[in-house]
């Protein structure tokens, strides 16, 4: 996998905090922006991914998560689920 590479032009307060939190870790505003957004990147595909493993499984989706609470969703409880059923999202909050 090769790299390319980003122009962004930001606002010189947004830089001067992205290099005070860069600073804190050690790091480069570079590598401090790449890493944010990796993570970023991650929890999305990881939300997908337990939303679409709750549909498969029928479960309704969990507060917060994707269309969860926002959308009217009801809280799922341990006491709603059947008890032969291990709920794949059991212990992701």
């Amino acid at each position: 996998m090769g790299s390319t590479v980003l122009s962004l032009r930001i606002d010189g307060e947004l830089l001067d905090r992205l290099r005070s939190h860069a600073a804190k870790r050690g790091m480069s505003v570079q590598d401090y922006v790449a890493r944010t957004l990796i993570r970023e990147d991650f929890d999305e595909r990881f939300k997908t991914a337990v939303d679409e493993t709750e549909k498969f499984y029928g479960a309704e989706p969990l507060p917060g998560a994707a269309g969860g609470a926002a959308a009217g969703a009801a809280a799922v409880t341990t006491a709603d689920a059947p008890r032969d059923h291990v709920r794949p999202s059991a212990g992701i909050a």
